[in-house]
């Protein structure tokens, strides 16, 4: 039940004792040593029981905690909205946006890669949840994405969609929700408040961190910069739109452009470069990038503790127990070593 007035301070001590109430790294650690088996119980015992039961006639092993997850963070998604009211709920709601995009991107890659519907609604679309019958609804009427895009067009994106050529593939699909919710988002944060002043950085720097994967990315793929500055984002701060051709030209250009800041690490990014480079692989950014994230996540919340801050700190935080758990669960289940699981965890 949200209070009527300015509930602010109300909706952020709940937001607090939530978070409060999610797993630390020593419950995520115990779990990654569980047996495929024991995963289950484990996951039921943490907090999630309630889902575990529903789903549990329908779907065993990772299937079923799949299931329980995505159901679990969407009522709760749900639930936190409605405790908040007013200017609160308008900036916590910029955020939660996101999940209808994240959902638009699920319905289009099983629409384009022939997925079943029945498999998603047994695991990252849940039918038992009202919320995804819709999207459900467009996969089983879609042949093409074309199709499943004429079926958004009364969504907050879908005129961005349509405006996009009918031979387009799902990558430029892809990028065009990714910047319609990026700039609609940065659009709605105008005001100079404390609060909105720092989401609004906090979505510039997850904007940049989206273009140096992309950039690094489109490198490693041997795209040319013309191919690679189509799929960057219009908003971040460390890469400006018109430092997008030296940024893209190659790595060298987009260190010389990151350089120009001095709020940014160019020494640790350099290091961490370098052990992507050892390892082949792109995973030591992608996580050094994302604690910067996390930790600016939680300064938000103490920086401004009665005020939507703590309520979008908890969101991000209770998505981001969601995916270590999805994670653990099927790289267990895929007979990942628990070095692997723990490298990518914690």
């Amino acid at each position: 039940m949200a209070i009527f007035g300015n509930n602010t301070a109300y909706v952020a001590a709940r937001a607090k004792s939530r978070k409060s109430n999610l797993m630390d790294r020593t419950r995520l650690r115990q779990l990654i040593q569980q047996t495929p088996d024991q995963l289950t119980v484990a996951v039921a015992d943490n907090g999630y029981r309630a889902e575990i039961d529903l789903y549990a006639g329908h779907f065993t092993g990772g299937d079923l905690v799949e299931a329980a997850l995505t159901h679990n963070l969407q009522a709760e998604l749900s639930k936190i909205l409605n405790l908040c009211n007013g200017k609160v709920r308008g900036i916590v709601e910029i955020y939660t946006n996101r999940f209808q995009y994240h959902n638009a991107k699920v319905v289009l890659r099983a629409v384009e890669n022939e997925v079943d519907v029945k498999k998603v609604s047994h695991s990252i679309l849940p039918e038992e949840s009202e919320i995804n019958t819709p999207w459900l609804k467009i996969i089983e009427e879609s042949n093409t994405i074309r199709d499943a895009v004429e079926q958004m067009r009364r969504l907050p994106f879908g005129k961005a969609l349509l405006a996009l050529g009918e031979e387009e593939g799902l990558q430029k699909y892809e990028d065009e929700l990714d910047r319609h919710y990026f700039k609609k988002s940065l659009g709605m944060l105008q005001s100079g408040a404390p609060d909105i002043r720092i989401l609004k950085n906090h979505l510039c720097a997850e904007i940049d961190h989206r273009n140096i994967i992309n950039i690094l990315e489109g490198h490693a793929f041997g795209l040319s910069s013309e191919e690679i500055t189509e799929a960057l984002i219009s908003g971040g701060r460390l890469i400006a739109e018109r430092n997008f051709s030296q940024a893209t030209s190659s790595r060298e250009g987009l260190l010389d452009v990151l350089r120009l800041s001095n709020k940014f690490d160019s020494d640790g990014f350099q290091n961490v470069i370098s052990e992507s480079d050892e390892k082949r692989t792109l995973d030591p950014v992608i996580t050094w990038l994302r604690e910067l994230e996390h930790a600016q996540m939680q300064r938000m919340s103490y920086l401004h503790p009665i005020s939507a801050l703590p309520v979008i700190h908890y969101v991000a935080a209770k998505v981001q127990e969601i995916e270590d758990l999805r994670f653990i669960v099927r790289g267990r289940m895929a007979g990942l070593s628990t070095e692997v699981l723990e490298a990518h965890v914690l």
